[in-house]
């Protein structure tokens, strides 16, 4: 029995696309816009936030305790 003729296979692999400028400049703007709209929104939660606790004080009489070493910046103010 003679063998069989070997099979010679050749793998073509598929063509890969060019980045061009444009393409980095779009996903730049892209990534730029999505940390934007992101820090927009978590600024937004933070000042719902931060209203909502000085409503919440206001509401209930709630004032934070103060200093016991006050800022006195008023133009008449001596020094002691």
């Amino acid at each position: 029995m003679q063998p069989p003729n070997p099979i010679m296979v050749r793998v073509v692999e598929e063509p890969v696309e060019a980045t061009t400028v444009a393409d980095v400049l779009l996903g730049s703007l892209g990534l730029a816009g999505a940390l934007i709209l992101t820090a927009a929104v978590l600024g937004a939660i933070l000042g719902a936030t931060l209203i909502g606790i000085k409503l919440l004080r206001a509401r209930y009489n709630l004032e934070p305790a103060q200093d016991l070493q006050e800022l006195r910046v008023t133009p008449g103010a001596t020094r002691p």
